[in-house]
């Protein structure tokens, strides 16, 4: 059917529109933005009536049994949405070697089942068949190259042999091209209450299917030119604008022109970061219309900490796969490693003050304190201590958000952290190693035992 820009898009979806007859549609581009535009379509394609959304997690995903839902007539009444997020159909050469690491992480993370799923996209996605085929482990240096694309690693690999081996016979991927199969179903035709949403972030836009869905579906392109150009430097800060705006007008708030930049030139170009910071400086002012350059001052770290917030709170949650994508993220922006070790040590230190600050019999911290009683009472408590007064400075809402955060860390867990840090900036500096690389080792060693604490103990848990 059609190709459009993402700034298309709400004109596109006008009632009567021929975008609203598609079946399929795809969404490629930056993440954030692609996940934004796959909503709105959701919203429009169930406005009219009843319906449901069946959400598919594309790391994860059977791709047999999504071909098998997307053919199958619903008991369920109205539209029938797939939605399938980082979908690994578009996968190709290009990220070959992006899809090998999530498979390592996996595997190193004790998670078999992943790691089976991302090697079994990363040889789809060169096109081999996993019978008949040379072990990965077999593979000279010159073949690995040439068929994936990136230099093999020099670690042991009979890991990945086994997983794969025990995939024989049991993944339609691994024995079919899933492009194939994908457009031989559309053809077919699928019931017509059925509907199918593809996000991915990367695409070959040389590919069959990618062709097929631009010619028969709804392909929305969520791309933003990367880079330090003066062009595209223009793209990102429209788009970081417009992602402002928006939470403005739904949360009912302006902001100072003048705070504007000194925000964007605070957070960078990460439109989850964005929406976030925004929000928060939002909820700081309380009752005020307008957001002002000095809560921004207060509230946006100079140093990029809060614009790292993502980066910080994925390793608290564990997650490593958005850790990677985060500081994947972060590089692109043309942010060093250096800088973000050390933003990472500043963000730890502050959190181990204030951690051991809590840990002293006066003033008392309790667990769940609210922020009213952390203004009235704890705070001038802490400041008449006349320690750390640097620290404590700044608006007290956005001191009351870091010791709540604190408290749900550990001093010892914290130095471990500190500790690592220093090591890995000695192998940034020191070491041969690509630095993505000890970045990324850093991060999934940090997530072996995050410093959680558990009941009133300060200890670690794992």
């Amino acid at each position: 059917m059609t190709l459009l820009k993402r700034s298309e898009l709400p004109a596109a979806l006008q009632d009567g529109s021929q975008v609203l007859k598609a079946q399929v549609f795809l969404f490629f581009g930056e993440r954030f933005l692609c996940k934004e535009a796959a909503d709105l379509v959701q919203e429009k394609l169930l406005a009219a009536g009843r319906g449901a959304v069946h959400a598919i997690d594309g790391d994860r995903e059977d791709a047999g049994r999504t071909l098998s839902r997307l053919m199958s007539y619903s008991l369920l009444p109205g539209r029938q949405l797939l939605r399938v997020s980082d979908s690994r159909i578009f996968h190709s050469k290009t990220v070959v070697e992006e899809i090998w690491n999530k498979a390592v992480q996996a595997f190193q993370g004790g998670n078999s089942g992943p790691a089976r799923n991302h090697l079994l996209s990363m040889i789809q996605a060169v096109g081999l068949a996993i019978e008949g085929s040379t072990p990965l482990s077999e593979l000279s240096q010159s073949e690995w190259q040439k068929v994936f694309a990136f230099t093999k690693p020099s670690d042991n690999l009979q890991w990945a042999d086994q997983l794969l081996g025990e995939a024989q016979g049991k993944s339609p991927a691994a024995s079919a091209n899933l492009a194939d199969r994908y457009i031989e179903t559309f053809e077919k035709g699928i019931p017509v209450q059925n509907i199918l949403l593809l996000t991915a972030e990367t695409v070959d836009k040389r590919q069959k299917l990618f062709l097929y869905l631009k010619k028969n579906g709804i392909v929305v392109d969520c791309s933003v030119a990367g880079g330090s150009s003066a062009a595209a430097q223009t793209e990102q800060k429209e788009i970081l604008r417009e992602m402002m705006q928006k939470t403005l007008t739904e949360l009912q708030k302006k902001i100072e022109p003048r705070a504007v930049e000194m925000f964007f030139d605070r957070v960078g170009f990460h439109p989850v970061a964005v929406v976030v910071e925004t929000e928060k400086l939002v909820h700081s002012i309380g009752d005020r219309s307008t957001i002002t350059a000095s809560d921004v001052e207060a509230m946006v770290s100079r140093n990029r900490e809060d614009a790292l917030y993502e980066l910080t709170d994925a390793l608290g949650k564990r997650q490593a796969d958005r850790a990677l994508t985060i500081l994947s993220h972060l590089l692109e922006q043309g942010i060093h490693e250096l800088a973000i070790l050390s933003t990472l040590r500043n963000y730890l230190r502050k959190q181990l003050i204030f951690r051991s600050l809590q840990m002293r019999e006066f003033p008392t911290w309790r667990s769940g304190m609210n922020a009213r009683d952390f203004q009235s009472t704890y705070l001038p408590a802490l400041k008449a201590e006349e320690e750390w007064g640097e620290l404590l400075q700044g608006h007290p809402y956005a001191l009351f958000m870091s010791f709540s955060k604190a408290s749900e860390y550990s001093c010892s867990g914290l130095k471990r952290w500190l500790a690592m840090l220093l090591d890995a900036e000695f192998r940034l500096k020191g070491s041969p190693l690509p630095p993505r690389l000890v970045i990324e080792e850093l991060l999934l060693a940090m997530l072996k035992g995050a410093p959680k604490i558990s009941g009133r103990r300060d200890s670690m848990v794992y």
